[in-house]
């Protein structure tokens, strides 16, 4: 049996998923002639940098009880940016500054790039056997 296939069915999912959510981030500012809201792209850039950055500083021992202070400030950073991408449309349509619109498909392509983030790194985890 074909076990590639599968896998290969879920990254062409998650690739349309991704695309059409920068799609909306781009089309939030096109449409309505602010490009404001391209700033949360950037945050879609730079959230999974610090768990990349800090995560390998988490103990690899299941049993192990130990919380690295390190580890935590780079999910504390992960966790900021990704607040950080959905309110800043919610301020900005807020200030007057986009329209509802452009904050409501900046918003949806948000949770689409970040769902696909999460959902790839929950597939693709390596499993570690002791």
């Amino acid at each position: 049996m074909d076990t590639t296939r599968p896998h290969c069915v879920t990254i062409v999912g998650l690739s349309v998923c991704l695309a059409v959510g920068f799609l909306l981030s781009i089309l939030s500012c096109a449409l309505y002639g602010n490009w404001w809201p391209l700033l949360v792209v950037f945050t879609y850039a730079l959230a999974p940098l610090p768990n990349a950055i800090f995560g390998r500083y988490v103990s690899m021992d299941p049993l192990a009880d130990v919380s690295s202070s390190v580890a935590d400030f780079g999910r504390f950073l992960t966790s900021m940016l990704v607040v950080s991408g959905f309110g800043l449309p919610v301020v900005l349509a807020h200030a007057g500054i986009i329209t509802f619109m452009a904050m409501a498909m900046s918003i949806t392509g948000g949770v689409l790039v970040y769902g696909t983030i999460i959902v790839y790194s929950t597939l693709f985890r390596e499993q570690s056997e002791f």
